[in-house]
């Protein structure tokens, strides 16, 4: 059975990001539909998966993190507005693959990604 999961590495700080709004949004031409909505654990993990079962299907999906409350919340100052506040990763689930892991990592001014295992 395929699923959707995520975590969350604060590489400004060198610890898991922790209490991290994370959206999952199915992409629908110019429509977004919320799907799933989570906050991340002490670990920076999603507790379950995002996406799982019959709702895990080939398409087009994006996860949007709120690093910026994640780092106001931490004491770090940040301009208005912040380089970073929302971030947003978009990508293609091709449901033949049993599972998509999709990692971020962040700082207040640079994040990355990738498909993980």
């Amino acid at each position: 059975m395929g699923r959707l999961t995520t975590h969350v590495l604060d590489a400004a700080h060198g610890c898991p990001g922790s209490s991290i709004k994370v959206e999952l949004y199915r992409v629908e031409g110019s429509q977004l539909e919320l799907v799933a909505t989570a906050i991340t654990n002490s670990d920076g993990r999603v507790d379950s998966p995002l996406l799982q079962g019959d709702d895990y299907r080939s398409g087009v999906y994006q996860l949007q993190f709120h690093a910026g409350d994640y780092y106001r919340a931490r004491g770090v100052q940040l301009p208005e507005p912040a380089f970073l506040d929302v971030v947003v990763l978009r990508f293609g689930i091709s449901a033949e693959q049993d599972h998509y892991h999709v990692p971020l990592l962040i700082s207040p001014y640079s994040y990355s990604t990738y498909r993980g295992s």
